[in-house]
């Protein structure tokens, strides 16, 4: 692979591990990396400033890892949901297309409402029952009606650099075997989905990309877990089996926007391509075990 990339919401989970891959991939370069304080991505003068400055090195992908992903903060700020999930891609796409630049978007599982009993295939409707998941669909459907060979990734339950779930169990058990909590931790148990490892993630948007892939695809590591198995496992991991996590159901939650209780991703398009993803109990491992874990890294600590 040769190929020139330009990597918005580069200090994100996603954009942090497409930065260290494509770092490590021969022939690949990455000729601009943004995040949101550096780029308005919904402002067309700035995205077209930006690119117009990269003219003699223009990227020939684009990737937006950028997005308002604080589900309960989207439910507060629609306006500000819209501007970032859904305005900010169409100004992406439009700017893309115009140079004839390759756009991957990366959008999410709360597209769905979650109340299949079977995973969602990429051709299933959408049925978002949030803010955040509105907007998010919204902005696929800019991407798709403007950019000519885009690709959408949708992915879920991401972790990696940073904020996330896992890194906020963690932080929570540290508080309790330092003695400055109490009580059990508690995890809902009946919502559904697939984990995914940004890294392993990142690897397969370029192999997705190198393929040719358009359209939509539906990418997340191997096998399903509700959010009580992955903080089960991540603390087993991280040297936390003496600390217990109680079950709890998503109504005892005090939360603004509502979750999908059973988002779980159909991959068996990407996986017909040739994409392959561990299981997520050996992703959560090698997570752990990497440099971006909160067990050695304390960015992340809590989650919305």
């Amino acid at each position: 692979m040769t190929s020139r990339w330009l990597i918005a919401g580069c200090r994100g989970q996603l954009g942090h591990a497409l930065v260290e891959r494509l770092g490590a991939q021969p022939g690949c370069e990455v000729v601009a990396a943004v995040d949101r304080d550096e780029l308005d991505l919904a402002d067309p003068q700035a995205v077209a400033t930006l690119l117009d400055g990269l003219a003699s090195d223009l990227p020939q992908v684009a990737v937006n890892a950028a997005a308002f992903t604080q589900v309960d903060r989207c439910e507060r700020e629609p306006e500000a949901a819209e501007r970032g999930n859904a305005i900010a891609p169409g100004v992406l796409a439009e700017a893309c297309e115009k140079r004839g630049i390759r756009l991957v978007h990366i959008s999410t599982d709360y597209v769905f409402s979650g109340d299949s009993p079977v995973a969602y295939r990429e051709q299933d409707e959408p049925k978002p029952r949030s803010v955040y998941g509105r907007t998010k669909l919204a902005g696929e459907e800019r991407v798709l009606t403007t950019a000519s060979n885009s690709l959408i990734v949708r992915t879920s339950w991401l972790f990696g650099r940073g904020r996330n779930f896992i890194a906020s169990i963690l932080a929570q058990a540290r508080e309790q075997r330092a003695g400055r909590a109490s009580g059990p931790l508690r995890v809902v148990g009946d919502q559904y989905g697939r984990p995914t490892y940004a890294h392993d993630l990142a690897q397969a948007i370029l192999f997705l990309v190198e393929r040719g892939a358009q359209g939509i695809y539906h990418v997340a590591n191997h096998g399903v877990a509700t959010w009580w198995e992955l903080a089960r496992a991540s603390l087993d991991g991280a040297g936390y089996e003496d600390l217990s996590v109680e079950r709890i159901r998503t109504d005892e939650l005090r939360v603004d926007a509502p979750r999908p209780l059973r988002s779980v991703l159909d991959c068996a398009k990407a996986e017909a391509l040739g994409v392959e993803m561990r299981d997520w109990r050996a992703a959560v491992g090698a997570y752990l075990a990497s440099s971006d874990s909160p067990m050695t890294n304390s960015e992340g600590s809590a989650v919305a």
